[in-house]
């Protein structure tokens, strides 16, 4: 599972005009799932997400969590994440899990983020989306479960 971290001053996703997750000050996430991900790989993301030390202290020093500021976290679908371009110029999705399982375990993955501390909202899965990002940095973090050690 790879996940693009970006902290942001404020983010919002719509579909066909309609606001469906919005947040203020805190992390805007972009999910992709490949084939053998599972519970586990959920689990790693979660918990580094919520955990990342990328806001700002008193100090100036990126020190806080999204779970010390109080901030939410946006979580967006992205199959693409998993697009690979070595082969030519357009890319080969082929290492993205198949539409009908990835949907299950993102679903899986929200329900085990709203069980959580941190207050979060979602786009919708498999939808022509309209995300706006306002990157407060910018700051921005690729974590891949497959490279937890």
């Amino acid at each position: 599972m790879r996940a693009v971290v970006q902290r942001v001053r404020h983010s919002s996703v719509t579909v066909d005009g309609e606001l469906v997750g919005k947040i203020e000050k805190g992390l805007t996430v972009l999910i992709g799932i490949t084939h053998d991900d599972e519970d586990k790989d959920i689990n790693y993301i979660l918990d580094k997400v919520e955990n990342l030390r990328i806001f700002e202290d008193e100090g100036g020093k990126m020190n806080l969590s999204v779970k010390d500021i109080g901030g939410g976290i946006l979580y967006i679908s992205q199959f693409t994440l998993y697009g690979d371009v070595r082969g030519g110029r357009r890319p080969s999705y082929t290492q993205a899990m198949a539409y009908d399982a990835a949907e299950k375990l993102f679903d899986r993955l929200v329900d085990a983020a709203k069980k959580r501390e941190v207050p979060i909202q979602t786009g919708r899965y498999g939808a022509d989306m309209k995300v706006e990002i306002l990157n407060d940095g910018p700051v921005t973090i690729l974590i891949d479960s497959k490279k937890e050690f």
